[in-house]
């Protein structure tokens, strides 16, 4: 057990709802000591509205993990602020992938991208929900790549299931209209293979109980993993993690899947 809560980020739509129900989920098997629900707005004379939308989430995530210590939290000012200075303290912080607040003009899928960009702690951001799936966590042999796999594999040992590992190639020295000899591709996709494994060495051993797949892909690493995200429970992708005007957005890759991944995906600060 922790004591660092996890955070839930609500707005009072669907999808935030849904993100909350994930982060109570997560909490109970992670045995957090906290679920803090927050909802900020930045008009105080709206107060007793967010009180009521986040009293509404609490009473629903109590129903089901009576277990669980849920705080209702309301605070004013911007959403990605307040996330982003409460992440400090957390152990996570879950969001819905989108939705507009009832008590403010801000799109929440605008400030999950500014919370997975700038946050102390790993970030999910909840489009659906599923039970099933493997773990899967895209790698890329940086060395953001390592907290993404600790996350990954912490994850799928938690839920008892597999782990997909999963880098995908492209290439990039070849213009479109060279194709490449099919030996050239089956070197370059047993390179990826071998990145993957290096990016591998050491943790099956650690981790005893997680069946581990590596796949090496070749294509974009969008729309690659986005396409193997639809069987999978949980994504986990690393991040550069920079502070200030050098790390203002999410790179293109986590940017893209934030947008396109069907299941949960965890955005995990990478070492500096």
């Amino acid at each position: 057990m922790t004591n660092a809560p996890v955070i839930a980020g609500v707005d009072g739509s669907e999808r935030s709802t849904t993100a909350a129900v994930w982060a109570a989920r997560e909490a109970d098997l992670r045995q957090a000591a906290q679920v803090r629900v927050v909802m900020v707005t930045d008009n105080p004379l709206q107060d007793d509205e967010a009180w009521e939308i986040v009293g509404g989430v609490v009473d629903q995530l109590a129903a089901r993990w009576p277990q669980l210590k849920i705080e209702p939290t309301v605070v004013h000012g911007h959403p990605a602020d307040v996330l982003m200075h409460l992440s400090g303290d957390a152990q996570l912080v879950v969001v819905g992938s989108r939705g507009r607040s009832t008590l403010s003009a801000t799109l929440l899928g605008s400030v999950s991208s500014q919370v997975a960009t700038h946050a102390r702690c790993p970030v999910v951001v909840v489009r659906d929900h599923r039970d099933t799936g493997p773990v899967l966590v895209g790698l890329d042999n940086s060395r953001y790549s390592r907290p993404a796999l600790q996350y990954a594999f912490d994850a799928a040992s938690r839920y008892g299931t597999e782990l997909v590992a999963m880098q995908v190639w492209q290439d990039v020295e070849y213009a479109p209209i060279v194709p490449r000899l099919e030996y050239e591709l089956l070197d370059l996709r047993a390179e990826a293979l071998r990145g993957l494994s290096e990016q591998l060495a050491g943790w099956a051993e650690a981790y005893p109980n997680v069946p581990v797949q590596q796949v090496a892909q070749r294509g974009h690493p969008v729309s690659e993993l986005a396409a193997t995200s639809e069987e999978a429970r949980l994504l986990v992708i690393g991040h550069r993690g920079r502070g200030g005007f050098t790390g203002l957005l999410l790179g293109s890759v986590a940017a893209g899947l934030l947008h396109h991944a069907t299941c949960p995906v965890a955005v995990v600060r990478g070492e500096s």
